[in-house]
Order: structure tokens, then sequence, then C-alpha cells
């Protein structure tokens, strides 16, 4: 797992190294760290280091020192580099001078607006060191027209300046950078909403912070985490031994969402499904290893449920939810249930108070469960979650996923190809085979988004798809974070 920390502890845990390592000492490493990934840009995407053009785009502070510091490192390889001084008068001194003592050239931009312009179009390669951890709000005017002139690529410092780095929230002008390089971990803007997007591919450089930093705020999951999570089948291991879901969705209008959520719950483990409701017909059609029948009342025992996709708002529908919440297992609450569980209060009483819960909304059933997402969807999840006592995944390009007791976990979407209809049907059916599988529900989310994604991105592969396309995928999506398991030499779930 790799961790993500607020700006706030981040800046403690520099404050306790400052103690035993001198600032400047840091800020030459972390600069180091940026000139050395920029010369690395440029080999990628232009063939030479030396002779290559770099401008740097130097705010006031610590993020302009870094650039500058960096602009030194970049001279020492014969890289050509001009610094962009936004705010000459408080550019750091230090870095400053270390930049001219290389032969670096200096450039104004509130002296000479246009020779600024002239040297940020010219440049194979742009450094973002406008401002860092502290910046709030979108870009300046005067710093929005550089960055609109840039031509080449573009490497921001530590974060993609005019996000927040909190909540990654852009309200107007912002670096979108090719890369990213931070220091000592990932922050909150290099995962969330418009920051992931804007932060483009991201480098951590180390330069001592690991013993200060605690418990992440964020954890992010990768394959080889989902791999070796993953329940499969052992020697000793039947069909109910490997968990037992009941599905209760679909309705005579939407039987499809019964389809796609059952057969995820068939293709994501080794274990069995039932399904209860109107479209038992096209789910046996469809997939003969299910055990269908008509009513959640006859559909036998389980060891977890899928609830509401395409189950309808109507007496039906209620009563279903209400009967899933009351077996005393794991429950994947979905869609319909979502909304029920939002109109009616009722519903909650029906819940047995062991039961571990997870729901799954997008924004506009989050807003009516819990209101409005608003600018920070972490805190919005975290709060969501502590209310409801359940797990809450909030949909989006970034999954954000959070536990009753605070834990927080995102996923960043490969791509926007799950953004299709049914495709939500197919993760609530992932989430509950896992559920059944015994798995921690908070896990269970994280890693059937990782899945789910990945399967999407498989089956996409460049290309429009159907959900009937991603469910398809998931068996190959479970082999490849398997494989990413056993490439790093962990054990499987099965084999510990």
């Amino acid at each position: 797992m790799q961790g993500v920390w607020t700006t706030e502890r981040v800046r403690a845990a520099e404050q306790r190294v400052f103690q035993r390592v001198p600032e400047a000492v840091l800020m030459r490493r972390a600069a180091f760290g940026v000139a050395t990934h920029a010369a690395r840009l440029l080999d990628e995407h232009t063939g030479a280091v030396a002779g290559r053009r770099v401008a740097l785009l130097v705010g006031a502070g610590n993020n302009g020192g870094d650039a500058l510091w960096a602009g030194a490192f970049l001279r020492r390889r014969g890289v050509a580099v001009t610094a962009v001084l936004l705010a000459p008068e408080r550019a750091h001194a230090e870095g400053l001078a270390a930049f001219r003592r290389r032969g670096g050239r200096v450039v104004s931009a509130p002296e000479d607006p246009e020779q600024a312009r002239t040297e940020v179009a010219r440049a194979d390669l742009v450094v973002d060191g406008i401002v860092g951890l502290s910046g709030r709000g979108p870009l300046r005017p005067a710093a929005a027209e550089l960055v609109q002139a840039v031509r080449g690529l573009m490497l921001a410092v530590d974060l993609p300046s005019g996000a927040d780095p909190d909540t990654g929230v852009v309200d107007g002008p912002v670096v979108r950078a090719d890369v990213t390089v931070t220091f000592g971990c990932r922050k909150p803007v290099h995962v969330l909403g418009e920051g992931a997007v804007c932060s483009g591919t991201v480098h951590v450089v180390d330069i001592g912070l690991g013993d200060e930093l605690t418990d992440p705020d964020i954890v992010l999951l990768d394959a080889a985490d989902v791999g070796a999570l993953w329940p499969v089948p052992g020697p000793e291991d039947d069909k109910y031994t490997q968990g037992v879901l009941g599905v209760a969705a679909g309705s005579a209008t939407y039987p499809g969402a019964a389809v796609l959520a059952t057969g995820a719950g068939v293709l994501a483990t080794s274990g069995m499904v039932r399904y209860a409701g109107p479209a038992a017909e096209a789910v046996r059609a469809r997939w003969p290893e299910v055990v269908a029948t008509g009513s959640v009342t006859d559909a036998g025992r389980t060891q977890a449920w899928v609830v509401g996709p395409g189950l309808g708002t109507g007496g039906a529908g209620r009563d279903a939810v209400a009967h899933v919440l009351g077996c005393g297992v794991p429950v994947c609450a979905d869609a319909d249930a979502i909304n029920l569980l939002a109109t009616d209060e009722t519903l909650w009483d029906a819940r047995d108070p062991d039961t571990p819960l997870v729901l799954t909304p997008h924004d506009r059933e989050f807003a009516r469960l819990a209101g409005p997402v608003g600018r920070d969807r972490v805190a919005a999840v975290r709060r969501a979650a502590a209310e409801f006592d359940a797990v809450v995944l909030l949909k989006g390009h970034t999954t954000v996923v959070a536990a009753p007791d605070g834990r927080v976990l995102v996923n960043r979407a490969r791509s926007a190809w799950p953004a299709t209809a049914g495709s939500g049907d197919v993760l609530s059916g992932i989430i509950g085979a896992l559920l059944a599988g015994g798995m921690d529900p908070w896990l269970a989310a994280g890693c059937g988004a990782l899945v789910h994604d990945l399967a999407a991105t498989l089956a996409a592969d460049g290309a429009p798809i159907g959900a009937s396309a991603l469910l398809a995928a998931v068996p190959d999506a479970v082999r490849a974070v398997r494989a990413a398991a056993a490439a790093e030499g962990r054990p499987v779930a099965a084999e510990r």
C-alpha cells in the first residue's frame, strides 16, 4: 500500500526533521531529485539533455527555491536554463545565488513580460516552481498567462500550482503537468479529483521524512496488494466455504441489472451465487450456475448480499432491502437500495446492528443520502461512513472509500471507460463476492474498485465498451492482479 499524508502532517514532519537536518540540506536534496527527473524527461522525449532549453517558473518562497536549485543542478548537465521570476523581490536568495553562480539566465516577468513569455514558449521543458504546499486558489493572471504559453513538457515541483493541496479542487487556471516530483510522500492533491488529472505521473523523492510519518491519512492499493488479498480456493475448499453470495437486484423494467450484478459475483470468485428477484428467468438464461428464485425469502442461506441495482423504489424493492438488511450477513447496497435508505428512515431499523454494510453511491445518490459532496470528497465520505456506521464508496474518476473508523483509501481510474450504463452493477457484484468470501468490507470495496477499473481498461483497449464487455474482462483483471502479486513474491490469500 502507498500512503498519502495531508499537508498539515507533512509540515509537522518537516519541522521535526529540521531539528536535526538543516533546511538548506533538505532543499538541495529535493532539488537534486527534481533535476534528475527533469533530465530523464528531457532524454526520454527529446533524445538528449545537454543543449536543451529549460525554463523555470519561479514563485516566492521555498517552492521557487527548489526550482532554482534544480536549475543549478541542470546547468551542470549542460542544459540552457532560464529562471523566470514572478516575484523577483521575494525570490529564494540562496537558490537564486546558486543558480547565477552556475551561469543560469534570469528574467523578471514583471519587468519584461514579453521576454518571459518567449523563454517559456521556446523551452523544451518548463519547471513549475510557482507555489508549494501553502498555495491556495487558482493561478494569478500573470502566472496563468505564462503557463498558457508553454509548448514543451511541464514538470511540477511538489504539486501542480493552482490545485488545492489537500482536496485537489481546481477553481480556475492550473498547471497540468506531465510529471510531478514531490518530496517525502504523496499529498492528497496527487490522488484526488482534478488534482489527480493535473499532476501527471508522480515521483516521490526521499528527503528523510519516513521516520516522522506515522499512519497515512489515505492509502492507495496497487495491483500486487489486491492480488495478494484476492480469495482463491485452497485444497480443502468447496462452493460453500468460499462464500455464498445473494443478489437482490433487477426488475421487469431493468432485468439487465440483475444479469450484470449476478454475473460479476460469479466471475469474481469461485464460490456460489444465489439470485432472488423478478429477473430470475433472465439470470438463469445467462448464468446457469446460479441458483435463482423469485423472492429473497426463498433464497436460502448466504454469506453476503448485494441489493439495489435496478431494483426499483416501490414496495417490493423496499421489502427486499428490509429483508436483506436483517439477515445478519454483510451487505453491499447500491443504486435503488441507497435511494430507498435515503428516503425511508424506517429502513435503517431493519438493519441487524452487527451487519457490516457497504454503500456504493455516485455523487447524486450520495447527496440524497448524506447531503452534497462538496469540495472535500474525503471529508464528506469519512463523515458519511461514521454517520451510517458503514463503509462508503463514493464513485468517480477517483473513487474514495471510507470505513466507520476513519480509514480512507482511494483508487485512481486508469481511464474513463468504466463510465457506462451498468458499470456500477458490475462493481457491486464484485464487492459482494469479496464480502461473501470473508474479506474486510473496507478492503473488499477498495479491491473491488481496482479490479473493476482494470477490467474496464482491459476490455476497452482504447475503444468504447458496454458493461457486458467490462464484466467479461473481470477474470482477466483478477489474473492480472494475481500475477502482479506473484511477481513480487507475495503469497495469495489461500496460501497464507
